[in-house]
This record gives structure tokens, sequence and C-alpha cells, in this order.
């Protein structure tokens, strides 16, 4: 289920053969290619999770080849090269073209295997921690005290040891993202991929590429499918997607196959899917922003991740894990929240959950002064936060936003989010990029898509 694939590139039958035998017998998938036009259409078959590339063959040979996958992008699959005849150029230039490693021949198979797992799990640390940095763990396993919380942990540890496919909800904040990483962590498909779909930042010209990738010729990229395989892809907000995409992507699952765009021939994939939403989505589906039939096919077991002001008793701990966290990470100043400023804080609705906690720790760290957060301080803070209109703790909208369909009201609400946060940091990509917990490239197909013009 979760076994890495690798390709092995060399034109020596005898290395293929015995380097294929001792990967099979560590528990690796091994596919074989004896020269460069095999290695390409051996790529092109099915995504490798590293590759073992020889330099010199008889037809193509391995730089050209790196040369080629580096042209087409960032290379997203670790290279590590091989070589009886290799140089100190041929090094450097391997290294800088973005191979993994440099590996001469003949081969200690000890080196070889050692490097092999080396470069597994630094992709993989490089694909899930992407922007590690900019985002802080929302929901810490330690902090599971309320009731409420345990008994979610309870069933997510039932669930997590089956395959099934599961639908968490739970208001915007609440830790969707981090339950269904748990969740994945605790599965027999933890050696794979966590892949996150970010379905609010596709744009309806981008999502097929990014969902099952394309080819066009030579040139190829693996869309978020095909990276899963043998991992788990997580939805965020999957009724935000195109009716058409639905259609496809729905396809896709019941067939366990899909075709590249500019492809031809089906590539199969095996993953577990784990979607989140703060909607009613039996509400999108009738009003035809959902297909029925992908909603079952995704609801298969449905958990409910409760808000902040329904387990109060973990607002102290929260506000302990945020200061140390942004203390260590990014060595902003401990300070320690008072008696009463905890209490403050355990009373207040939370609209925004635990979001809105962690932003209001990193904002008191970087604003404040001292060593101690007291409860004036809190309340200065609480009232310079973006208005919010609450009604017994229930979080309204503007009444217009009402008459709209909710794609519109949505794309309101995010034009407003957005200018607020531009504003507050002046402009800063960076730091608007990380209030909103989104990466940087998402976010500027965003600001496009919401009509913002950075330049204004």
């Amino acid at each position: 289920m979760s076994r890495a694939h690798i390709l092995v590139v060399d034109d020596e039958e005898g290395i293929r053969e015995t380097v294929k035998e001792i990967l099979e017998d560590e528990g690796y998938e091994v596919t074989l290619a004896e020269n460069g036009e095999a290695a390409r259409k051996a790529r092109q078959m099915r995504r490798a999770d590293l590759i073992l590339l020889d330099i010199w063959m008889p037809d193509v040979d391995g730089i050209t080849l790196l040369k080629e996958w580096f042209d087409e992008g960032e290379i997203d699959t670790p290279v590590i090269m091989i070589s009886g005849h290799g140089t100190v150029e041929t090094a450097v230039e391997a290294t800088r073209l973005g191979a993994y490693e440099f590996l001469e021949k003949p081969l200690s198979l000890a080196k070889l295997l050692l490097t092999i797992q080396r470069a597994l799990e630094a992709d993989k640390l490089k694909i899930e921690n992407k922007g590690l940095r900019e985002h802080v763990v929302e929901l810490p396993e330690p902090l599971f005290k309320s009731a409420s919380m345990r008994a979610l942990k309870e069933q997510m540890d039932r669930i997590a040891k089956t395959d099934v496919w599961v639908l968490i909800r739970g208001e915007a904040g609440t830790g969707k993202q981090a339950c269904a990483r748990y969740l994945h962590q605790q599965s027999v498909r933890s050696k794979g991929l966590f892949v996150e779909v970010g379905v609010g930042s596709l744009t309806k010209e981008n999502a097929a590429i990014e969902l099952f990738g394309c080819e066009d010729g030579e040139t190829l990229h693996y869309g978020r499918l095909e990276r899963a395989n043998g991992g788990t892809l997580f939805f965020d907000e999957v009724a935000d997607m195109d009716l058409d995409i639905q259609a496809k992507l729905l396809g896709a699952l019941q067939n366990r196959t899909f075709l590249r765009i500019g492809g031809s021939e089906p590539v199969k994939f095996d993953v577990r899917i784990i979607a989140a939403t703060q909607y009613d989505l039996v509400k999108a589906v009738k009003s035809n922003h959902l297909r029925h039939d992908l909603y079952y096919k995704l609801s298969v077991v449905p958990i409910d991740v409760p808000p902040l002001r329904e387990r109060k008793e973990e607002v102290p701990d929260l506000l302990n894990f945020y200061v140390n966290s942004f203390a260590q990470s990014d060595g902003l100043p401990f300070r320690e929240f008072s008696v009463g400023a905890q209490n403050r804080l355990r009373n207040y609705g939370w609209p925004g959950n635990i979001r809105e906690l962690k932003n209001l720790v990193q904002r008191m760290l970087i604003l404040g002064a001292g060593s101690n957060i007291e409860i004036a301080e809190v309340n200065a803070a609480l009232g310079s936060a973006p208005e919010i209109i609450q009604n017994q703790g229930q979080l309204s909208i503007p009444k217009n936003h009402f008459d709209m369909p909710l794609r519109q009201a949505r794309e309101q609400f995010e034009k407003t989010y957005f200018e607020h946060l531009l504003k507050e940091t002046d402009g800063a990509i960076s730091q608007v990029a990380k209030a909103a917990g989104v990466e940087r490239t998402h976010l500027y197909r965003k600001l496009k898509s919401l009509g913002i013009n950075l330049k204004d």
C-alpha cells in the first residue's frame, strides 16, 4: 500500500538485476529501465518515489535526462546519480540540476541503501512540511483535555486502523487539517505522503492540472492524485470545487485511474481520501454546489470537531503552547498570561476558534512589552481585533450576504478578509500568507481571482 516505488536506470543488465533484487528484499517496489528512452516511458507511465540514474548510457546520458526534468520545473522526485566514470565537474553539474546525491561504481550496497533511505525521508519532509516555519501545529495531541476532544481522539484512533474515507466537519479554525494529519499518522499509510488540496486556492483554469497533472511530449507534471499514491489525499473545502472538476474527480475515485491532461494512458493510483468542510454539505448538494454522488463517496465516516467555545478548559494550555511555539520558531519574546488574562480568554466566544487564538498570541508577543500579559492588555487586543457581530455566541454576517449565492457571499468575505490583512501588513505578502495559513504561490492566485491588485 505505501511501499516506495524506485526506478532504476542503468544500461548494464547485471547491475540492474542485482540492485532490483536487493531493493525488493528491503521492501521497495522496483521498475527497471535499460536506457534513457525506457526511463522516459517508465516515468511517464508511473511516478517514481526515487530514481537511480546512471550517467553513461548508449542513447541519452543521465545528465541530459536530469536537465530535461529540471527544465520541467522543480524536480519533485529525488534522483541519485550513479557512474563508474564520474568527474568532479559531472558531480557538480548533477547537484546543480537537483540531484540528491552522486555515487560512484562499484556501488557500496550499504551506502546505497542508506542514501536511498535518507533521500526518501528528506523528500517526504520537504513535501509534507513545505512552509513549516509559516505554520504552527494547530491541534497538539497533549491538548485533548476536554471530554469532547477525548471522545474525538478515541473515535479517530478507531477510524485510523481502517482505510475508510472520512469527512471532517467543523467551524473554520477548529483544527480540521490537524485532525486529518493525525488520522494519517496513525494509519497504515503513515509511511506514505499526506498531500493537501486547498480547493479554495484552485482556479477553474488550473484545477485539473493540479489534481491530475499534465503531459506534453516529453514534458511531464505530476498532479496531487499521483503524488499522494500510497498515502493520504486531503481535500479542504471540497464544495468549493468546480462542478466539472467534481465530475472528473468522481470518475477517478470510482475507477482508481485517471488521465493526465494531454495524456492518453490511464494512470493507476491508490489513496485514502479525507475531506474537510465548515459548511453544511447537505445544503450544498441541494443548492447544486456539490454533486450528491461525490458527497456520498466522500462522507463514508463523518466526524465533528467541536468549536473552542465548547471546550474552553483547553484555552490556558493552548495559550501556553503557542507562546512557547512562537518563542522557539520565530524568536519572539516569551511572555506569560496572568490568571486574570487567562480567565478573560476562557470566557471569550472565539468565533475564529484556535486560529484566532493563535493569531492573538502572536500579535501580543510582537506588539506587547513586559514579561506578563495582564487582563487590560488582553481587553485592548480583543478590542482592536476586526469587528465581529455575535448573537448568542454565533457568528453573524451582513444581511445582504444572504441574498447572494454561497460562492459569491464567500468571495465577498474573502476579498474583505485579504484586503484587511494587506492593510494591516502594509502589503507584505509573506506576512499575509503566514496569517492566512496559505502558501505564497496560492495566495497570489487567490488575490488575482478576487480582483485584488497588489499595486493598489
